[in-house]
């Protein structure tokens, strides 16, 4: 969030923060490890080059002593769990889109665990409503994780090797299988699928003097890869699939954003702020948006694809003709000007439910409160206050999603002093009155 940090609201995308230890955000991208020279798509080894297929323990041999708590019955009708209950370092992963299976009957965490060694990071899958969950799987980090819109979720795994497999798993069976093997380089942020499940996309760094970056698009299908898109200000690209056609990838750019050659983080973004833009697949061309300045406010670097109707949800700095009152959630489409979706919150993170008709948000200031809403009417209610304490960490800051079939809010809080998981199930009717 970089207007939020330039204004000291607190700063944004550090859990998965900086670029050695992170992927989410304006704040900071996060790399999968360090070293070795650029590798061109020819001299990597691809999934014909290694076993297609890996068992992964489910639950039956990885059990979990988390026991979910029913917190409370807010004044809205809606009813809080806290998911997990063991103090690791924890998160619902991030808001953007739903991390659930297909048919919202699962949805994925990530917790640091650090017993393990390699891979510390668990994958842990849970049941709504009877709150039984088990490991998926392990990872590496959080760097690199997608999720594809009928719930198949992409991770990567450090082999014996020192080397990162690319794997795919099922949240509705928990099957996994590897699907590409990269070397372990200086990549940055989370990744993103096509809706076919062709291209995984993801950042890297691309020089040692953290003066360039890149997009590099995957090819799992011919087994290579390239990169399609050069800047030195996509510190933190944040890549995302249009999830109808995947004809194109919303990109983040922070401009002015600046390193040191030993790759201290100078600043996030210059004074021109955020803003976005469009690269088309798999020939890299470039689609400048009407956001960000002159056209709006800068980008606070919470956006997301509104379905398959081609617009982008983001939120803008909450100030000038975008105050909260004013409205600072907005749509916008290639070569058309934003629009205002909804006002009367100061929106910071922003989440699109599955189906594209519903947003879910939160205000960032006093009992940071989770918003959902209508993209078409610009109706909004609020499901619950988070009541948490956001911190530099990612795990404070509620990062809530709607399930899709719209009856829970996944999200953080610590506010029992401790960053926890938590489930809001929707009141009844409250989805309804949106429309």
């Amino acid at each position: 969030m970089i207007e939020a940090r330039r204004e000291r609201r607190i700063g944004r995308r550090r859990a998965i923060g900086q670029m050695a230890a992170a992927a989410a955000g304006v704040a900071g991208s996060c790399r999968i490890g360090l070293g070795g020279p650029r590798q061109s798509a020819a001299s990597v080894p691809t999934a014909a080059s290694v076993p297609t297929a890996a068992s992964v323990p489910t639950a039956a041999s990885v059990p979990t002593a988390d026991r979910a708590i029913r917190l409370e019955k807010q004044a809205s009708g809606a009813e809080i769990w806290q998911v997990t209950s063991q103090e690791f370092s924890q998160s619902n992963i991030y808001c953007e889109v739903p991390y659930c299976s297909a048919d919202s009957r699962y949805f994925v965490y990530q917790r640091h665990n650090p017993e393990l060694s390699g891979n510390r990071t668990e994958l842990m899958v849970v049941e709504l409503g009877t709150w039984k969950q088990h490991r998926l799987d392990v990872a590496v980090s959080l760097s690199g994780c997608a999720i594809s819109h009928d719930g198949v979720f992409y991770y990567l795994k450090k082999t014996a090797g020192g080397e990162l497999d690319l794997m795919r798993a099922d949240l509705s069976d928990g099957a996994a299988r590897q699907v590409y093997r990269m070397r372990n380089e200086p990549w940055i942020a989370l990744g993103t699928v096509s809706a076919d499940g062709r291209y995984y996309v993801r950042g890297k760094r691309l020089d040692d003097k953290w003066s360039s970056f890149g997009i590099v698009l995957f090819d799992l299908k011919q087994g290579r890869h390239e990169v399609i898109d050069r800047d030195p200000f996509i510190l933190n690209p944040h890549p995302q699939f249009e999830p109808g056609q995947s004809k194109q990838l919303m990109i983040q750019h922070n401009r002015g954003g600046k390193y040191t050659p030993q790759g201290k983080r100078l600043r996030l973004v210059g004074p021109e702020g955020a803003t976005l833009y469009l690269l088309s697949v798999p020939d890299g061309k470039r689609t400048e948006l009407q956001v960000g300045r002159p056209f709006t406010t800068a980008c606070t670097g919470h956006e997301a694809w509104i379905g398959n109707t081609k617009e982008m949800l983001l939120s803008v700095s909450a100030r000038e003709e975008y105050a909260a009152e004013k409205g600072n959630l907005l749509g916008v489409r290639a070569d058309r000007p934003a629009r205002v979706v909804a006002r009367g919150y100061r929106f910071n993170h922003v989440g699109v439910s599955r189906c594209g008709r519903f947003f879910c948000g939160d205000d960032w200031q006093g009992s940071y409160k989770l918003v959902i809403g209508s993209v078409a009417t610009g109706k909004t209610a609020v499901v619950c206050d988070s009541k948490t304490s956001p911190g530099r960490s990612q795990n404070t800051h509620p990062h809530g999603y709607l399930t899709p079939d719209l009856k829970w809010v996944i999200f953080n809080s610590n506010r029992s002093g401790q960053p926890h998981v938590h489930a809001a199930r929707i009141p009844q009717g409250m989805i309804e009155d949106l429309s």
